[in-house]
């Protein structure tokens, strides 16, 4: 038995961790170090040639150890694993999502290039693409799961910028309303526009997934884009994020998070890896107390409707790119209360065990008002129109008992 007949699960409790490295330590050390002493000055030099890309890696050439800027063994430990859910070449992770967001937007775009992007969008990534794009002369326009091929490929042509088409940046299923893009189409698309001198690019958001319900790389997707703090950390006690890619495209992305500095700690980075041994036990359990979640609000009468990824029959487009592209239902259930803001305010002041709180994919059940919390910087008129409304509510469903979690929903509408 080898790596190569291993699942990630069971990878996920040494997989890249040498224990006689570390006077033999079961679980890899904290590495609290910020430079790494180098055996002779031909070492150094070696290591530092790689790093700034001066020459290629020798066969069989390790990149060593230079500044924990560059890199560091809880870094590189807990890269290798990532990649082993999404099956990527790299894997590059970053002190928060949104540094991870903007590092490859900031690596990949140009002054005078177009982005295309998928709304809703969560609220930090539309206000980097609208307000900070922007700036530095990006075109910026988008789209939505409404939207078809056709529709996409007319809206790019019309835009004037079309010859300048960079990258479509996908977040899906999308933030708070699960609606769901088809990858496949985005990544034909990219296609379509790309030439011999210049690669479109797709980038997929797969937080709400996470790395076991979806997996963007093999429906085409060039990078794959992470907040952390999520599912893979899981416990809402660290803010991380992750890119993942193919090896030219993450050095890149290490290349400029080496002048960003924006790399995540190392006891983050250890944090990170005592949560991915439990990666999958989490997630199923939440995904199967989901489905009891939804399954009560759906008949609640106080319910107008609910966006949920396993109630989508009803929809035969949305079903369709679900049975292509999702391996779950995922833990995620938003509902439209009937009524209003007041309606849900007065809702989410009553629940008892669910904790009014923004962030997704903890082990605790978390609770929130869209419209009014991580959507709030969004214009209101294009909100709307994305069913981000007043009386929209997410809640992320963790792994407490589900009897307990539907009984505190049940007694809050009440």
């Amino acid at each position: 038995m080898d790596d190569k007949t291993m699942n990630p699960e069971s990878l996920m409790m040494s997989f890249g961790y040498k224990p006689e490295l570390s006077e033999g330590a079961v679980k890899c050390p904290v590495f609290n170090t910020s430079t790494f002493v180098f055996k002779n000055a031909e070492e150094g030099k070696a290591f530092f040639e790689i790093a700034y890309g001066i020459r290629e890696k020798n066969e069989g050439e390790e990149v060593g150890l230079i500044y924990s800027r560059l890199n560091n063994p809880n870094l590189e430990i807990v890269e290798n694993r990532l990649t082993l859910w999404d099956k990527a070449d790299e894997c590059a992770v970053f002190e928060s999502g949104m540094a991870a967001i903007s590092t490859v937007l900031l690596e990949f775009l140009s002054p005078g290039d177009l982005i295309m992007y998928s709304n809703p969008i969560y609220g930090g990534t539309d206000h980097f693409i609208k307000h900070v794009l922007t700036k530095f002369g990006v075109h910026v326009i988008d789209f939505d799961a409404h939207d078809t091929k056709e529709d996409i490929l007319s809206k790019i042509n019309k835009s004037g910028w079309a010859e300048k088409l960079a990258m479509i940046y996908v977040e899906t299923p999308a933030n708070p309303t699960n609606a769901l893009i088809d990858i496949q189409m985005c990544s034909q698309i990219c296609q379509s526009f790309s030439n011999k001198d210049k690669k479109v690019l797709l980038t997929v958001d797969n937080t709400y997934m996470g790395p076991l319900w979806q997996h963007p790389i093999q429906l085409g997707a060039d990078l794959v884009v992470y907040s952390a703090t999520k599912y893979i950390g899981g416990h809402s006690d660290l803010v991380a994020g992750a890119v993942l890619g193919n090896s030219d495209l993450m050095a890149r992305v290490k290349g400029m998070r080496t002048f960003l500095g924006n790399q995540t700690s190392p006891n983050t980075a250890w944090l990170m890896m005592r949560s991915l041994e439990t990666l999958k036990l989490r997630m199923d359990k939440q995904e199967s107390n989901a489905k009891a979640v939804a399954k009560f609000i759906k008949n609640h009468p106080k319910v107008e409707k609910i966006y949920y990824l396993g109630d989508l029959a009803q929809n035969q487009q949305q079903k369709a790119i679900f049975d292509k592209q999702c391996k779950g239902t995922g833990a995620m259930v938003s509902f439209d209360i009937k009524g209003g803001e007041k309606e849900a305010f007065k809702f989410l002041n009553k629940l008892k065990l669910i904790k009014l709180a923004v962030s997704l994919g903890s082990t605790e059940s978390l609770v929130e008002h869209p419209a009014s919390m991580t959507h709030a910087g969004v214009d209101v008129e294009e909100r709307v129109s994305h069913s981000v409304t007043d009386k929209l509510i997410r809640i992320s469903v963790g792994v407490e008992n589900p009897e307990d979690i539907i009984n505190d929903i049940k007694q809050a509408f009440e």
